[in-house]
């Protein structure tokens, strides 16, 4: 009863947190001057009558009333009308098909990353204060410490550049990967994109779970697992390993929720034709119907990430009540 009062209170609270940023960034942005870019071709008397049809020349907060209506009622969250590559299609069309790499990017990353993460921890732990902790502590810190970018850098000059396995600074079109994201070759061409990604995830999941097997090993229930007459592996493996990763497994869950997030960075660097892109393009080119669903995909994606996170703690160890006093 305590967990369900609880997801209930979460989920509204989450709800509350996205519409008030929802409405200051609907609010910042239709202050900002609204000039669609001439198109080749196009008379701009009648592109402007069609925005003033539209509401886009109307007082701010009746737009934000138009601009809502047409979402509930029609799914309309605008059109693109300054992204050359995408002039005049409608938002959502233009943010699905650009969906499927980001995901694909952030997913091979996450399984990459989360076991050698979690076993370069365990094992850093395990070797507490040897050389071998010395040395992945050591490497942690500085992959945590260096921006993606730079990572990136590195990939491209080594396996694109210098020594060319991957394709350069770009995944493959879909018609040369065989009309599907699914694809080997596809895969093959997303590879140091993902590695690029992956450094600093594994850097973070070693050293959490580092800290928090090496506080489980030298606890006291440990010392009593041990006097029952357990070895050291079977109390590591039986209850130190299990109780260490209570607090790393939601963020595990945390990461695989937020992969639709993407990286804007690392997108950009190797071309990869994702959200994280066409965030930018929204940017740099004004497109404000654009920005404004991409900014609303990236709050909710945040947000719904924090949510499974504090609920998983509950359903990954029923001890913790949530919501209980």
């Amino acid at each position: 009863m305590y967990m369900l009062k609880y997801i209930f209170k979460r989920i509204g609270l989450m709800l509350m947190t996205f519409s008030i940023i929802f409405v200051m960034s609907f609010v910042l942005i239709k202050m900002l001057p609204f000039e669609p870019t001439p198109q080749l071709g196009k008379d701009m008397d009648i592109v402007i009558n069609q925005f003033k049809e539209r509401g886009y020349y109307d007082p701010i907060p009746k737009q934000l009333f138009l601009y809502l209506k047409r979402i509930v009622l029609n799914g309309d969250f605008g059109i693109c009308y300054n992204s050359p590559e995408n002039y005049n299609k409608p938002v959502w069309d233009v943010f699905v098909t650009k969906l499927p790499p980001t995901i694909l990017i952030n997913i091979y990353s996450s399984l990459f990353s989360v076991p050698i993460g979690i076993a370069l921890g365990i094992f850093a732990a395990l070797k507490k204060n040897k050389w071998q902790d010395h040395v992945i502590s050591t490497t942690v810190m500085v992959f945590i410490s260096v921006p993606s970018f730079v990572y990136a850098s590195l990939v491209l000059y080594l396996f694109c550049f210098k020594v060319p396995i991957f394709p350069y600074k770009t995944i493959l079109s879909l018609s040369a990967a065989g009309g599907t994201y699914l694809s080997w070759r596809m895969f093959v061409s997303m590879i140091p994109a993902v590695l690029a990604m992956s450094f600093g995830s594994i850097a973070g999941y070693a050293r959490g779970t580092r800290a928090e097997l090496t506080e489980v090993l030298t606890s006291e229930f440990m010392l009593l697992a041990r006097t029952k007459g357990l070895t050291k592996s079977q109390a590591t493996v039986r209850h130190a390993l299990r109780n260490a990763m209570v607090p790393i497994f939601p963020s595990i869950i945390g990461e695989f929720v937020g992969v639709l997030s993407g990286s804007l960075v690392i997108e950009k660097i190797f071309g990869i034709p994702g959200v994280g892109g066409l965030y930018l393009e929204s940017i740099n080119t004004m497109d404000y119907d654009l920005f404004m669903m991409l900014s609303s995909f990236y709050i909710l994606v945040g947000l719904a990430a924090g949510l499974v996170v504090d609920l998983s703690y509950g359903i990954i160890d029923p001890r913790i009540r949530m919501g209980a006093r």
